[in-house]
Parts: structure tokens; C-alpha cells; sequence
């Protein structure tokens, strides 16, 4: 096939260098989000972010875009973007339980099995387990809070295990679902927020999902997949009632999701 005669090395160049620009600028307006340089209702402005940055607006645009679907930050028509608060109690407990109800049936769809999607589990979840580690070990300021790049590596690798169910489970749409939501990113910027950490508990949990694939036993799967979301809910909701604790009863929190059995016709 004779390649198209407008494209040229150098233009695919410049297409790499500004996709790696503009992952760049993601990166870095999302580690201001978690540190809170930009604070809940900050006005965020291309221009302002680029002359920050350093950049050209181009790239600050499409990663603000992009940032939007996380819901960290919010777009208005007429005013631009702007930091969005963090999650409320209640909207935490109905995004996990969304999570619960997405990542459930992506585990019943990755079966059955193959020894390649259990190599990747397996080093998904030793990575995730040494990242842990680094959380555990790293120094911790005066306020109790951690580096931000080593929980955030902790979280990239904790969303890792769970993106290869979600992506080989046989349902682009449980993936795209479970991406727009963003529960990883809410979850970092709740923990980098109160100091606390819950790898003991979420990489054991991880390794008990593990242990029921490698074994084959969907059921168990689905059980383990199910008692770890619940426990990440009931932990996060934990940490948001003591960093806002409410005058009022806390809301009720939906129940974890149970599956149902389907008949055949």
C-alpha cells in the first residue's frame, strides 16, 4: 500500500509531541487539583493555566476537556472552567455503588479464563502490592499527609488490576461506563486530603479476587469482587463522615449490589 503522500515523518512527529504535551499538561493540572494548588470554586482559565504551564493554550484546552469527564473540574457556558468540590458523603456512596454494579459484571464476563489474563492479573497485583509498600514506607509530613506522587503511583497500579476485568470482559460499554466515572481519582483525592491509607485492607482484598480466578470459580469471583467494593464504600464513607461530620444523621448508603440469577428461556 503506497502511504498517503500528505503525511510525512516529520508531521507524525509533531502529532506524538503533542499528544505527549498534552498529557503532560493533564498530569500536571491534576496533581494541582489533588495538592490543592487550585481550590474548590477556582475559576480556571486556558490562558491562565498556560501562562502557568508554560504552553500554549492548545494543549491546556484539550486537557481540561479531558479533566472534565473525571468531574474534578466543571464547564459552564460563558464562564469557562472551574474546580468542582470534592464529593459529598452521599455522592460517594452512589458513585461506588455504581462501581460495584459495573465491575461485578465485568468480572462474571471475563469467564472463563485463559493463562494469559491470569499472568496479567498476577503482575498487575505484585505491582500494585509493591506500591503499596512505598505508601506504607514513604515519610509522612507533620500533617499526616504523603507524598503525592507515591500515592498516586499507588492508585495507578490499584486501577490497573481492576482495568484488565473491565477490559477483557468481553463489554466495551462496562469500560467506558466504569472510565467516566472516575472512582479512582475521587478516591485519591479524598485519601490525599485526610492522610489516610487503606493498602493493607485493598491489596489483600485484591489478592482474594485473584486467587478465585486463578482457581476458575466465577461465583467466587463475583463474591470477591463484590466484598471489596462494599469495603472500599464503607471505608470511604468512614473517612468522609470524619473529615465533614454532619450535624444531621448520615444519609443512608445503598446496599451492596447483589446479583441476580437469570432464567433461561
Amino acid at each position: 500500500m503506497t502511504p498517503p503522500q500528505n503525511r510525512t515523518p516529520v508531521q507524525r512527529d509533531r502529532q506524538l509531541s503533542r499528544s505527549s504535551l498534552r498529557d503532560g499538561v493533564y498530569d500536571a493540572v491534576l496533581e494541582m487539583l489533588l495538592s490543592d494548588e487550585f481550590t474548590p470554586g477556582q475559576s480556571l482559565g486556558i490562558d491562565a493555566v498556560a501562562r502557568m504551564l508554560g504552553v500554549s493554550p492548545s494543549p491546556v484546552r484539550e486537557a481540561l476537556a479531558e479533566l472534565e469527564h473525571t468531574g474534578l473540574i466543571t464547564r459552564a457556558a460563558l464562564r469557562g472552567y472551574t474546580v468542582a468540590q470534592p464529593l459529598s458523603r452521599e455522592q460517594m456512596a452512589e458513585l461506588l455503588a455504581a462501581r460495584a454494579v459495573l465491575e461485578t459484571a465485568a468480572v462474571a464476563g471475563v469467564f472463563p479464563v485463559d493463562a494469559a489474563l491470569v499472568g496479567l492479573l498476577r503482575k498487575a497485583h505484585t505491582e500494585h502490592m509493591a506500591a503499596g509498600r512505598q505508601v506504607l514506607d514513604s515519610v509522612t509530613g507533620d500533617d499526616g499527609s504523603r507524598n503525592l506522587s507515591t500515592v498516586r503511583a499507588y492508585y495507578d497500579a490499584d486501577q490497573a488490576f481492576h482495568l484488565i476485568l473491565l477490559e477483557n470482559c468481553g463489554n466495551r460499554y462496562l469500560l467506558n461506563m466504569s472510565k467516566s466515572l472516575s472512582p479512582h481519582l475521587h478516591r485519591l483525592r479524598q485519601q490525599i486530603s485526610s492522610g489516610d491509607n487503606d493498602v493493607e485492607e485493598a491489596t489483600h482484598e485484591h489478592g482474594r479476587i485473584l486467587a478465585a480466578v486463578e482457581r476458575g470459580d466465577s461465583a467466587a469471583a463475583q463474591e470477591a469482587m463484590r466484598d471489596h467494593l462494599d469495603a472500599v464504600r464503607r471505608r470511604a464513607l468512614t473517612e468522609a463522615e470524619v473529615a465533614a461530620p454532619s450535624s444531621s444523621p448520615p444519609a443512608k448508603t445503598p446496599p451492596a449490589p447483589k446479583p441476580r440469577n437469570r432464567q433461561r428461556t
